[in-house]
């Protein structure tokens, strides 16, 4: 799953077991709680986001509204589309680089290379956007 923020570009990846309303809730309800819930959820229109646990956390979350795009329509989530495409192609070199099949352990370090990638609409990268200073990268 991706979850991005639409101002700072902040990217936050979850692996999912299926794609079910009540696991994607499950994983927004620790980003919400995280960083706080979004005056605006921005939906791809799946079925999974019709089920009725996603309508009840809009009721756990009164201002929370839920905006559906058309489904994988490019130039209505185009920011989404793009962040989209990076993910796929920094996690399959990733992959390549290490030889290894399992994607769901790379998902935190492509979301580390992607929230510390310059961002040209910001001018700063997601990380330095979101939380005002440059991602310490050694201990």
């Amino acid at each position: 799953m991706v979850y991005q923020d639409h101002l700072t570009k902040f990217v936050i990846l979850r692996p999912l077991t299926h794609k079910r309303a009540e696991e994607v809730a499950y994983v927004l309800i620790d980003i919400f709680t995280t960083f706080g819930a979004p005056a605006i959820l921005q939906s791809d229109n799946g079925r999974e986001f019709a089920n009725k646990v996603i309508i009840e956390l809009c009721s756990m979350w009164e201002e929370l509204k839920i905006v559906h795009g058309k489904p994988r329509h490019s130039q209505s989530q185009g920011s989404v589309e793009r962040a989209n495409q990076d993910i796929q192609n920094i996690l399959a070199t990733c992959l390549a680089d290490n030889n290894s099949r399992k994607w769901s352990e790379g998902l935190k370090f492509v979301q580390f290379i992607k929230n510390r990638s310059f961002h040209h609409g910001t001018k700063l990268s997601p990380y330095e956007a979101m939380f005002g200073t440059h991602a310490k990268v050694g201990l």
